[in-house]
Protein backbone atom coordinates (compact mmCIF):
# COMPACT_ATOMS: atom_id res chain seq x y z
CA UNK A 1 0.00 0.00 0.00
CA UNK A 2 1.45 3.37 -0.94
CA UNK A 3 1.71 6.30 1.45
CA UNK A 4 -1.10 7.99 -0.48
CA UNK A 5 -3.43 5.02 0.21
CA UNK A 6 -2.64 5.21 3.95
CA UNK A 7 -3.60 8.87 4.16
CA UNK A 8 -6.84 8.26 2.27
CA UNK A 9 -8.00 5.71 4.88
CA UNK A 10 -9.02 8.22 7.51
CA UNK A 11 -9.64 6.89 11.02
CA UNK A 12 -13.36 7.14 11.82
CA UNK A 13 -14.09 6.21 15.42
CA UNK A 14 -17.38 5.10 16.94
CA UNK A 15 -17.33 5.96 20.63
CA UNK A 16 -19.76 3.96 22.77
CA UNK A 17 -20.50 5.16 26.30
CA UNK A 18 -22.66 3.66 29.05
CA UNK A 19 -21.74 6.26 31.69
CA UNK A 20 -21.15 5.00 35.23
CA UNK A 21 -23.84 2.33 35.09
CA UNK A 22 -23.95 -1.26 33.95
CA UNK A 23 -25.47 -1.54 30.48
CA UNK A 24 -24.22 -4.92 29.26
CA UNK A 25 -27.07 -5.17 26.72
CA UNK A 26 -25.64 -2.17 24.82
CA UNK A 27 -22.06 -3.48 24.95
CA UNK A 28 -23.23 -6.92 23.78
CA UNK A 29 -25.22 -5.36 20.91
CA UNK A 30 -22.19 -3.40 19.69
CA UNK A 31 -20.00 -6.51 19.99
CA UNK A 32 -22.12 -8.55 17.55
CA UNK A 33 -20.66 -9.33 14.11
CA UNK A 34 -23.74 -7.79 12.46
CA UNK A 35 -23.32 -4.40 14.16
CA UNK A 36 -19.54 -4.35 13.66
CA UNK A 37 -19.93 -5.24 9.96
CA UNK A 38 -22.62 -2.59 9.45
CA UNK A 39 -20.41 0.07 11.08
CA UNK A 40 -17.56 -0.97 8.79
CA UNK A 41 -19.88 -0.74 5.76
CA UNK A 42 -20.77 2.79 6.85
CA UNK A 43 -17.05 3.68 6.82
CA UNK A 44 -16.21 3.50 10.53
CA UNK A 45 -12.74 2.05 11.19
CA UNK A 46 -12.59 1.83 15.00
CA UNK A 47 -14.93 1.18 17.91
CA UNK A 48 -14.04 2.34 21.43
CA UNK A 49 -16.38 1.24 24.23
CA UNK A 50 -16.57 2.85 27.66
CA UNK A 51 -18.25 -0.04 29.49
CA UNK A 52 -18.75 1.36 33.00
CA UNK A 53 -19.62 -1.21 35.68
CA UNK A 54 -20.57 -3.85 33.16
CA UNK A 55 -19.43 -7.44 33.45
CA UNK A 56 -19.66 -8.35 29.75
CA UNK A 57 -16.20 -8.08 28.19
CA UNK A 58 -16.26 -7.29 24.46
CA UNK A 59 -13.81 -8.90 22.03
CA UNK A 60 -10.77 -6.73 21.37
CA UNK A 61 -9.96 -6.63 17.67
CA UNK A 62 -7.36 -5.09 15.42
CA UNK A 63 -8.56 -3.57 12.15
CA UNK A 64 -8.00 -6.75 10.17
CA UNK A 65 -10.22 -9.53 8.86
CA UNK A 66 -12.89 -7.19 7.51
CA UNK A 67 -13.86 -5.80 10.89
CA UNK A 68 -13.31 -2.45 12.59
CA UNK A 69 -10.75 -2.32 15.41
CA UNK A 70 -12.43 -2.63 18.81
CA UNK A 71 -11.08 -1.61 22.19
CA UNK A 72 -12.67 -0.83 25.55
CA UNK A 73 -12.11 0.64 29.01
CA UNK A 74 -14.23 0.93 32.15
CA UNK A 75 -14.00 4.56 33.34
CA UNK A 76 -12.28 7.83 32.55
CA UNK A 77 -12.19 11.06 34.54
CA UNK A 78 -13.51 12.79 31.40
CA UNK A 79 -14.95 11.46 28.18
CA UNK A 80 -14.81 14.89 26.49
CA UNK A 81 -11.75 14.04 24.38
CA UNK A 82 -13.29 10.75 23.25
CA UNK A 83 -16.47 12.56 22.23
CA UNK A 84 -14.50 15.24 20.34
CA UNK A 85 -12.51 12.70 18.33
CA UNK A 86 -15.51 10.47 17.54
CA UNK A 87 -17.16 10.35 14.12
CA UNK A 88 -20.26 8.71 15.64
CA UNK A 89 -21.36 8.37 19.28
CA UNK A 90 -23.53 5.54 20.56
CA UNK A 91 -24.64 6.42 24.08
CA UNK A 92 -26.87 5.41 26.94
CA UNK A 93 -29.76 7.81 27.53
CA UNK A 94 -28.09 9.94 30.22
CA UNK A 95 -28.87 13.62 29.66
CA UNK A 96 -25.26 14.69 30.29
CA UNK A 97 -23.90 12.38 27.60
CA UNK A 98 -26.69 13.33 25.19
CA UNK A 99 -26.30 17.11 25.48
CA UNK A 100 -22.49 17.04 25.56
CA UNK A 101 -22.51 15.06 22.30
CA UNK A 102 -25.15 17.27 20.67
CA UNK A 103 -23.23 20.45 21.60
CA UNK A 104 -20.22 19.01 19.76
CA UNK A 105 -22.37 18.43 16.67
CA UNK A 106 -21.60 14.70 16.55
CA UNK A 107 -24.01 12.17 15.03
CA UNK A 108 -25.60 10.33 17.95
CA UNK A 109 -27.50 7.11 18.51
CA UNK A 110 -29.04 6.97 21.97
CA UNK A 111 -29.75 3.44 23.18
CA UNK A 112 -32.41 3.26 25.89
CA UNK A 113 -31.80 0.90 28.80
CA UNK A 114 -35.17 -0.76 29.25
CA UNK A 115 -34.02 -2.42 32.49
CA UNK A 116 -34.09 0.88 34.39
CA UNK A 117 -37.06 1.59 36.62
CA UNK A 118 -39.02 4.81 35.93
CA UNK A 119 -37.12 5.43 32.72
CA UNK A 120 -37.61 9.16 32.15
CA UNK A 121 -34.45 9.11 30.03
CA UNK A 122 -36.30 7.37 27.20
CA UNK A 123 -38.73 10.32 27.01
CA UNK A 124 -35.83 12.75 26.46
CA UNK A 125 -34.20 10.51 23.85
CA UNK A 126 -37.46 9.94 22.00
CA UNK A 127 -38.34 13.65 21.98
CA UNK A 128 -34.91 14.59 20.58
CA UNK A 129 -35.23 11.80 18.00
CA UNK A 130 -38.65 13.12 16.98
CA UNK A 131 -36.97 16.50 16.42
CA UNK A 132 -34.33 14.74 14.26
CA UNK A 133 -31.37 15.71 16.50
CA UNK A 134 -30.39 12.08 17.11
CA UNK A 135 -31.38 8.48 16.52
CA UNK A 136 -33.04 6.48 19.29
CA UNK A 137 -32.71 2.70 19.58
CA UNK A 138 -33.02 -0.23 21.95
CA UNK A 139 -30.22 -2.81 22.21
CA UNK A 140 -32.20 -5.22 19.99
CA UNK A 141 -32.83 -2.53 17.32
CA UNK A 142 -29.30 -1.07 17.21
CA UNK A 143 -28.32 -2.95 14.04
CA UNK A 144 -31.43 -1.71 12.16
CA UNK A 145 -30.88 1.85 13.38
CA UNK A 146 -27.27 1.84 12.14
CA UNK A 147 -28.31 0.24 8.86
CA UNK A 148 -31.04 2.84 8.25
CA UNK A 149 -29.26 5.93 9.56
CA UNK A 150 -28.15 8.87 7.45
CA UNK A 151 -26.13 11.19 9.72
CA UNK A 152 -26.39 13.97 7.15
CA UNK A 153 -30.16 14.14 7.71
CA UNK A 154 -29.83 15.01 11.41
CA UNK A 155 -30.80 18.55 12.44
CA UNK A 156 -28.09 20.37 14.45
CA UNK A 157 -29.12 20.96 18.05
CA UNK A 158 -29.25 24.63 19.08
CA UNK A 159 -29.14 25.06 22.87
CA UNK A 160 -31.85 27.39 24.12
CA UNK A 161 -31.16 30.99 25.04
CA UNK A 162 -31.83 31.42 28.76
CA UNK A 163 -31.59 35.25 28.76
CA UNK A 164 -35.32 35.92 28.16
CA UNK A 165 -36.24 33.60 31.03
CA UNK A 166 -33.64 35.16 33.33
CA UNK A 167 -34.90 38.67 32.42
CA UNK A 168 -38.48 37.65 33.22
CA UNK A 169 -37.45 36.18 36.58
CA UNK A 170 -35.41 39.27 37.43
CA UNK A 171 -38.37 41.54 36.54
CA UNK A 172 -40.71 39.35 38.64
CA UNK A 173 -38.32 39.57 41.60
CA UNK A 174 -38.00 43.34 41.20
CA UNK A 175 -34.37 43.49 40.11
CA UNK A 176 -33.34 46.33 37.79
CA UNK A 177 -33.02 45.59 34.03
CA UNK A 178 -29.52 45.39 32.56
Amino acid sequence: MSERDDTMKEKRVVFVTVGTTCFDALVRAVDTPEVKNELLKKGYTDILIQMGRGSYIPTRLTAENGSPALDYFTFSSSIADYLKSASLVISHAGSGSIFETLRLGKPLIVVVNEDLMDNHQSELAEELADRKHLYCARPQTLYNTISDMNPGSLVPYQPGDAKPVAKLINRYLGFPED
